[in-house]
């Protein structure tokens, strides 16, 4: 199966669920995923609520259960060095297993993957 990488390059809330659903469906499918969090965007996969996180309803997670859910899953959440340095964010302070990375790093390693910006 084709993996996929994704580029988030936004912290709306709709983009943010959107690149989280998107990869943990993708996951479920049995392919490779990562979630690469392109500067500011790096704030997405904070471990912390943010003030314009929808709230959880039974039919709806919030944005760190997805995130919880996209580990789970097995989606590579990366985030960008230079995002983390311009946010002041340490690697910490992201969802647990995240990791630090770069955007040429990540099309060196893009291979047969799709590539969706979202």
């Amino acid at each position: 199966m084709t993996g996929l990488t994704i580029v988030l390059v936004a912290t709306d809330d709709a983009r943010v669920r959107a690149a989280l659903t998107l990869a943990c469906a993708q996951a479920a499918l049995g392919g490779r995923v990562r979630l690469f969090a392109q500067d500011a965007a790096v704030v997405a996969l904070g471990a912390q609520p943010r003030d314009d996180d929808a709230p959880a309803t039974p039919e709806r997670p919030d944005r760190r259960q997805l995130l919880a859910l996209a580990r789970q899953s097995g989606v590579a959440l990366i985030a960008c060095q230079t995002g983390l340095a311009e946010t002041g964010l340490a690697i910490d302070a992201l969802a647990e297993g995240t990791e630090g990375g770069g955007l040429v790093g990540l099309l060196a390693t893009l291979g047969e993957d799709r590539l969706v910006v979202v």
